[in-house]
């Protein structure tokens, strides 16, 4: 049964230092993408508290929003001993050290990192939703996302993610040679 929390207050209890699994999506289409989101996976896997479990390929995605480059993405999951409020703050932290500047919604960016799935909790407060609230309509985060954990329980669907991909075009999603 999946844990749901909706109020910032509640969100105490997972400071405890059990290990919860966590999956990011990782995205970038300005300067030079891969190494970008290589340098931010660097990052995150030399951050106490996290630990690195797998990683997908990049692949190469439509962009969604205005005209803009395509992107590169893939996802990440992680064992973490931290919060996922306090994950939410360090992908933040690393968003910026990379130049990230928020001006339009679904603007280009060197790079982008989405919390995507906490174990199997549900939590919605005012700066953090999870699971993400579009990762089931995005192939771009999906493709990747099945790569590495395909029978993650998507908690709110209660659908594993190789399963939702089945529900996505998929048509501009391709993986980027020489991975």
């Amino acid at each position: 049964m999946p844990t749901e929390v909706t109020e910032p207050s509640r969100n105490a209890r997972y400071a405890e230092a059990k290990p919860r699994r966590s999956a990011v999506a990782l995205g970038s289409n300005i300067g030079d993408s891969q190494t970008i989101l290589e340098a931010a996976i660097e990052i995150l896997a030399q951050t106490s508290g996290i630990h690195l479990e797998a990683r997908s390929n990049w692949y190469q995605t439509k962009a969604v929003g205005p005209p803009q480059p395509d992107y590169l993405n893939g996802c990440v999951t992680l064992q973490v001993e931290i919060t996922a409020q306090q994950l939410l703050e360090i992908l933040l932290e690393i968003e910026q050290q990379f130049g990230r500047v928020r001006q339009e919604r679904w603007g280009p960016r060197t790079l982008d990192l989405d919390l995507l799935l906490f174990d199997d909790f549900i939590l919605d407060t005012p700066n953090l939703q999870i699971p993400h609230p579009r990762m089931r309509d995005r192939a771009f985060v999906l493709v990747p996302l099945a790569e590495i954990a395909p029978d993650w329980i998507e908690p709110v669907s209660g659908c594993v993610i190789k399963e939702l991909l089945k529900e996505v075009d998929c048509s501009d999603v391709h993986l980027l040679m020489g991975n």
